[in-house]
């Protein structure tokens, strides 16, 4: 079973990387969160390719200074918050009231850990 799950994992990961690479063409896709899942599961799924994924330019160009020291550059927030504005934008226009509701408590939840908990990495 557990051979399945780490499987399961490895494979969600590799299409993880796939959209996250995706996102640095696309605006519409969110690069860091796709890449810090893919982290996470390569870590639960294969040692092997966790130690590849964290040697990618991927990686260290996106995601490592979020996962070391918990801060992001300027421009990987921005797109994360307009994504985010539209993707929640699209839900709120779509869905019923008492959807709506929920989708404004968990975009501000969102942009709240985003704006003020995430600290802004300095620009070299």
């Amino acid at each position: 079973m557990k051979k399945i799950v780490n499987g399961i994992c490895v494979a969600l990961a590799f299409v993880c990387v796939g959209l996250g690479a995706l996102g640095v063409v696309l605006p519409i896709l969110p690069t860091t969160p796709l890449l810090i899942a893919a982290a996470c599961l390569f870590a639960k799924g294969s040692e092997r390719f966790h130690k590849w994924f964290l040697n990618t330019k991927l990686y260290k160009k996106y995601i490592e200074s979020a996962v070391k020291d918990g801060t992001m550059e300027k421009g990987a927030k921005r797109n994360m918050i307009i994504t985010f504005a539209i993707v929640f934008g699209m839900g709120i226009c779509f869905s019923p009231v008492f959807a709506k509701v929920i989708i404004l408590i968990v975009a501000a939840i969102h942009f709240y850990v985003l704006i003020f908990r995430i600290r802004t990495a300095p620009t070299v």
